[in-house]
């Protein structure tokens, strides 16, 4: 009887601890990495969720904080073309639904110059920072999921400080 009891405690222990564990890491959601703006972007790029066809990128926008999903977020999607060259018709803008899902259909994204294949991509939201980085697709894959994962902005100071401050976006958490 007694050790049936041990067991049930240690039993009991073990399962506490692991779902505490689970509990951590389930919150546990770094930043998307930073990457260049590069020379080609252009505000206010057309609302529409396909600019081709062949690759679907999709994904959540999330909060660092807590993994949480943010509705509402601006993304902005910018490529180069099938010949290289970047213009309006490789310009997108898509808005995160009320669970924070996105969703792009596009070509193929191409290498040009030295560059290997990429799509731009930046997101706005209020109360959070900007967020301004690229995509690189895996060879012949026909899409990918992308979580994009922005950290909240801080009220301490007024200002945001750290990364986005000369992200060149229109309304700097406007949304």
């Amino acid at each position: 009887m007694a050790t049936s009891r041990h067991l049930l405690v240690a039993l009991f222990l073990l399962l506490l601890i692991l779902s505490a564990s689970i509990c951590a890491f389930a919150r546990s959601c770094p930043p998307t990495p930073w990457d260049e703006i590069g020379p080609f972007y252009r505000p206010n790029a057309p609302v529409r969720d396909s600019i081709g066809q062949g690759y679907i990128l999709s994904g959540t926008v999330r909060s660092s904080a807590d993994c949480s999903p943010i509705p509402n977020a601006r993304i902005e999607f910018w490529q180069a073309g099938p010949d290289g060259r970047y213009d309006d018709a490789y310009r997108a803008t898509v808005y995160s639904d009320r669970k924070g899902h996105y969703r792009l259909q596009t070509i193929a994204a191409v290498p040009y110059a030295n560059r290997p294949p990429h799509i731009h991509i930046l997101v706005d939201v209020k109360n959070f920072e900007g967020l301004v980085t690229q995509h690189y697709p895996k060879r012949r894959a026909k899409g990918a999921q992308l979580d994009l994962v922005l950290i909240p902005e801080r009220d301490d100071t007024g200002k945001s400080g750290g990364r986005t401050d000369d992200l060149m976006r229109p309304g700097k958490g406007s949304r």
